[in-house]
């Protein structure tokens, strides 16, 4: 009897939502149908959201892609052949050369969309753990020292050097030390965190026992929005199965090393993205902010010394251990080195998930690798690292992927997400936007923030509706300089980067033209 034919159909949110458990099962149902002997493998995404659901037969080796593919189509493909790669309408070819993948540098997102997720099989044989196996022969501070080395920054909003966050919590007396991952991915236009929870879930588990590793911690938490159903069944199974061999508990696949981990969901809450919150909220309180020093690396989780890491920062470290940090850090230029997960979204033709290293023009994201805006029209903006992100203007579409060369222009980089406008946007709605989102976000605690946002709602109200425009401009500027200077954290302290950005790059949008 001959080997069954393996087809990959993936289990990624995106593709859920667009129909893929309907696609399998409909495949499944064609194949017993027709006698025919198939392996379906619910994968991770690729990141082509384009041509979700996306379904890839195993043809001699090869990938062949076919996509995006309803229930209705499973027929169609069946008499076309594509179990042997055969033609048709739906028909991409071998997956590796569509060039929205083949242009990326993939290191953190390498395994995801070709590996069974919950197979650490399937994990190992495509260099899982290596880097895990590598920190387990060296001290503590030797694998601060690579991180160190790789120029790892925070992936996050504040991009701030991640071997300082390691030597402080290493350095800081303790009978308990945790890693705490942040993967509340609430910025609009973010997927990467949900992405590789879903498509390799034991690259993150890996990444923290290295954390645990490089700073002496012993206990690790994964903080999960509650509105990543999937990632959360996933994550879970994916932690059962880390115990069940040895990777989690009191002896680290045999070291006599110890690391234990958790799965702790949250209420929904932006504001429990920013790490003092989050911790408030992993201690059983409301999520509000700390205010700091003491910084959560000295006086964290239960004021223990704390690691903070978001989840594509974690899940960066097993490279860097595998193939050393000057590896890592031979990716990207100046100070911004490896690479990043840009998420493409918003009016865009070709949205979904981009690893490439620093240094690539914000252009080439929207235009070579998005296709411009859905709709057709010139893309007059771009949202560059959530909802607290610059919206930046055609004119400067050129600017590197780069934190010190986004800061110049009062703008960063952020999470990555990449929210794209065509020329029907109306940038001071979107400035309104930007306050009204604040005012329901916030955790109330600092004044500049709680009361700011509302003002600014009602502020631009005004300007909208034209009443005394340049008098409640200079207001609106003011308000923005209060809540920059005085909020306890970003959150109030970042929402009048839209608004600033709005009003500086689109003038004739708040009558200034």
């Amino acid at each position: 009897m001959s080997e069954p034919v393996t087809l990959f159909v993936p289990l990624d949110s995106f593709a859920v939502a667009l129909g893929a458990d309907e696609v399998a099962q409909a495949i499944e149902a064609e194949a017993e149908y027709r006698g025919i002997a198939v392996r379906l493998v619910r994968n991770g995404a690729r990141g082509m959201v384009s041509v979700e659901p996306l379904v890839e037969v195993d043809v001699a080796g090869t990938r062949h892609a076919y996509g995006p593919v309803s229930e209705d189509d499973v027929a169609g493909l069946f008499d076309a052949g594509f179990l042997e790669g055969g033609d048709h309408a739906l028909a991409l070819g071998p997956t590796g050369e569509i060039p929205f993948l083949k242009r990326q540098e993939r290191l953190t997102f390498a395994r995801c969309g070709i590996t069974d997720p919950l197979s650490l099989e399937d994990y190992e044989a495509h260099g899982g753990l290596a880097g895990l196996k590598t920190a387990l022969e060296m001290d503590a501070a030797a694998i601060t020292a690579e991180v160190e080395t790789s120029g790892l920054r925070g992936r996050g909003g504040a991009a701030f050097p991640a071997s300082i966050k390691w030597r402080t919590v290493l350095e800081t007396e303790a009978d308990q030390k945790y890693i705490v991952c942040n993967a509340d991915e609430g910025d609009s236009g973010t997927f990467a965190d949900r992405m590789i929870m879903e498509g390799d879930p034991f690259l993150l588990i890996e990444g923290m026992i290295i954390a645990g590793l490089g700073t002496g911690a012993t206990k690790g938490v994964i903080y999960l929005r509650s509105e990543y159903p999937i990632a959360r069944d996933i994550t879970e199974k994916a932690l059962a199965k880390a115990y069940d061999v040895g990777l989690l508990g009191a002896d680290i696949l045999g070291s006599g090393k110890a690391f234990d981990l958790k799965l702790f969901v949250g209420g929904g809450a932006y504001i429990c993205g920013e790490e003092t919150s989050l911790l408030e909220s992993l201690e059983g309180k409301r999520g509000q902010i700390r205010a700091k020093p003491p910084l959560p690396a000295v006086a964290g989780l239960f004021a223990r010394p704390t690691l903070v890491h978001n989840v594509i920062s974690l899940c960066a470290v097993p490279t860097i251990l595998a193939e050393g940090g000057e590896f890592y850090r031979d990716h990207g230029q100046g100070r911004s080195r490896g690479t990043m997960p840009f998420q493409l979204a918003g009016n865009i033709k070709h949205g979904g998930l981009v690893e490439t290293a620093f240094g690539v023009s914000l252009r080439e994201l929207i235009e070579d690798f998005g296709g411009g805006a859905a709709s057709g029209r010139p893309v007059r903006a771009a949202q560059v690292g959530g909802p607290l992100g610059a919206y930046l203007p055609e004119s400067l579409f050129d600017l590197p992927m780069d934190y010190e060369a986004f800061a110049e222009h009062e703008a960063g980089v952020g999470h990555g997400g990449i929210v794209v406008f065509d020329d029907t946007v109306d940038l001071a709605a979107q400035a309104r936007y930007a306050f009204a989102f604040c005012a329901h976000e916030s955790c109330g605690k600092c004044t500049p923030c709680r009361i700011g946002a509302v003002r600014g709602v009602e502020v631009m109200d005004r300007v909208i509706a034209d009443e005394d425009r340049a008098a409640n401009l200079a207001v609106l500027r003011d308000l923005c300089e209060i809540m920059e200077d005085g909020s306890l954290c970003a959150m109030g302290g970042m929402t009048p980067v839209p608004v600033k950005s709005a009003v500086k790059h689109f003038p004739e949008d708040f009558g200034e033209a």
